[in-house]
């Protein structure tokens, strides 16, 4: 993922001349409600792996601060939500040859991606962590990952922050090992595959605690983010209903009501 921008470019394009138009393959089969001009349903695209924010519940289904916010935001807007879970660096390239409608993953709406989609306003500010082993005393900032083997989730903030020649990127000379899931950058961790592991503030705090005696998060504050919902370019209707519903359960306390609950603040 060395120039995570134009791989996208290159997925996209290459998906789109093979399914044989320039947009979202699926758009003339969608049901537009006739007054709002909106989808009857909306196929959301998340990776539940990343907790509080989506993960599998006990029944096997998707939840979370982000799934319950898509549904409250569905409801209000007036469509109907359904949750397709798949791996984090595969939701954009779906969601441009029709998959999936809409992005919903505890996604940074960061320059490289705003080239490729349209976000929606944000919904939750967070910031990049360092796990390590409880012991490790020689990691403090990101600039001592330099030299270290590092696990981070592919595609994710996380990823870029120490990918070389990346705009985002915070520290040079990482050796990086991408991972499918969080989860299983963190067992690599207790393992002794890795020295560390970046990730989301929130979903780091929660592995450490279900893992108190084996690690603990570092803090530096080199990266600031902001969850935002992508779309594809061009649904401004569906853009603007979106951030319509969302100032709403901003501004009435839902959302707040939402992090509480599932402990995402």
């Amino acid at each position: 993922m060395k120039k995570f921008g134009k791989v996208l470019t290159l997925m996209m394009t290459v998906a789109m001349v093979l399914s044989g138009c320039g947009g979202t393959s699926n758009s003339n089969d969608k049901k537009v409600d006739s007054e709002s001009g909106l989808p009857t349903k909306v196929v959301v695209g998340t990776n539940a792996e990343f907790p509080p924010f989506e993960y599998v519940d006990d029944n096997g289904q998707p939840d979370g601060f982000d799934i319950a916010l898509i549904q409250e935001i569905g409801n209000r807007a007036g469509f109907e939500v359904e949750i397709k879970n798949m791996d984090f660096d595969a939701l954009l390239m779906s969601m441009s040859t029709g998959g999936i409608d809409m992005v919903i993953a505890g996604m940074t709406a960061d320059e490289e991606r705003k080239k490729q989609v349209d976000f929606s306003d944000g919904y939750f500010q967070s910031g990049q962590v360092m796990i390590v082993k409880k012991d490790n005393n020689e990691i403090k900032t990101f600039d001592d990952l330099s030299s270290k083997k590092v696990a981070v989730q592919q595609g994710t903030t996380g990823d870029l922050s120490v990918t070389e020649g990346d705009e985002k990127c915070v520290v040079d000379g990482v050796e990086v090992k991408r991972m499918n899931k969080g989860a299983d950058a963190v067992v690599d961790l207790i393992n002794g595959g890795v020295e560390a592991v970046v990730i989301d503030a929130l979903p780091a705090e929660q592995f450490v605690n279900a893992h108190p005696d084996d690690i603990k998060v570092v803090v530096d504050e080199a990266v600031v983010e902001e969850y935002a919902i992508a779309m594809p370019k061009g649904q401004e209707t569906l853009k603007e209903a979106v951030n319509k519903a969302l100032a709403e359960v901003k501004e009435d306390g839902t959302l707040d009501k939402l992090a509480e609950q599932y402990d995402a603040k």
